[in-house]
């Protein structure tokens, strides 16, 4: 289990996961995929878009809020145990993963990947 792999865990219904970190004490850092959000959003958060070429069914995004004053950044980050991961899904490519570096540098969230970059 490695980071930029897809996996499909049970968040009261099943959904996928892109792993930000290898299995560390505290578990696994993920994020969660979720809907595009079908609106511009430039200024307030990135989207790394995800869907077959990394195992899933339907298309999704990665979706990291930038920083602003006075507001708390909603970011999808989860940390969970080997017993929710349910089944690999696939994995991002480099590129993808490159994608994801930057929405996360960009976000202020870059020590959440430096962190588990070495698994």
């Amino acid at each position: 289990m490695e980071r930029g792999e897809v996996w499909w865990v049970d968040f009261d219904e099943r959904r996928p996961v892109v792993l930000l970190s290898g299995e560390e004490p505290g578990g696994f850092r993920a994020i969660q995929v979720v809907a595009p959000a079908n609106i511009e959003i430039s200024g307030v958060a990135v989207e790394v878009a995800v869907g077959a070429p990394e195992g899933l069914p339907l298309g999704g995004v990665l979706r990291v809020a930038l920083p602003r004053p006075g507001l708390i950044p909603c970011t999808w980050l989860v940390t969970l145990t080997r017993a929710d991961l349910i089944e690999k899904a696939g994995s991002l490519s480099p590129a993808k993963l490159g994608e994801l570096d930057e929405a996360l540098r960009l976000t202020g969230l870059e020590q959440v990947d430096a962190a588990g970059a070495d698994g």
